[in-house]
């Protein structure tokens, strides 16, 4: 039974934003991420009937888009021509000694480099705030493994900002950039 036009609405209110956020952070392509957002509200009207309890929809809505993301990496890898676009680095700005900016383009590249699952993980707590609790059952992995992928990914990416492996040409780390 498909949910009603003020309830939809209400949720697609309240939820848009972060789930966009976070299909940007695992596609780095922002076409990629508005069909992913916009595919996850889809199967919520069709199958919001199933979510018998409001209050989990958010989790329902980050659970859906991160399970077809991932399919459609499984599907980009068997048929490499869709595959999706590697060049994030045009996206990051950098202003002439804007030390704070900088620092976040370069963490933000450090974070694009790392793996699916650390980003993932990282993105989810950081940058989207959800609980552990709410990352396990997205991610569908242990809060144990949540908390391990969160600690290794901030450490592998303190590793390439002090290391300079993903800061763009002429920032400096140290500046602040540290997880």
């Amino acid at each position: 039974m498909p949910p009603s036009e003020k309830a939809f609405e209400e949720v697609v209110s309240a939820y848009y934003e972060p789930l966009y956020r976070f299909a940007l952070g695992l596609s780095r392509s922002e076409a990629d991420a508005a069909d992913l957002t916009q595919r996850a509200f889809e199967r919520f009207g069709e199958k919001a009937g199933s979510v018998r309890d409001v209050s989990k929809a958010k989790t329902w809505l980050f659970t859906t888009l991160y399970r077809d993301f991932l399919q459609q990496k499984r599907r980009a890898t068997r048929f490499p021509e869709s595959e999706l676009d590697e060049n994030i680095d045009a996206t990051i700005v950098e202003l002439p000694r804007a030390d704070v900016i900088t620092d976040a383009n370069a963490a933000v590249a450090a974070l694009n480099r790392l793996e699916e699952p650390f980003r993932s993980a990282l993105v989810l707590f950081y940058l989207q705030e959800h609980s552990y609790r709410e990352i396990a059952e997205i991610l569908e992995v242990p809060i144990g493994t949540v908390m391990s992928r969160i600690s290794r990914g901030k450490e592998m990416l303190r590793a390439r900002i002090e290391s300079h492996d993903s800061l763009p040409a002429g920032v400096a780390a140290g500046k602040g950039a540290h997880a």
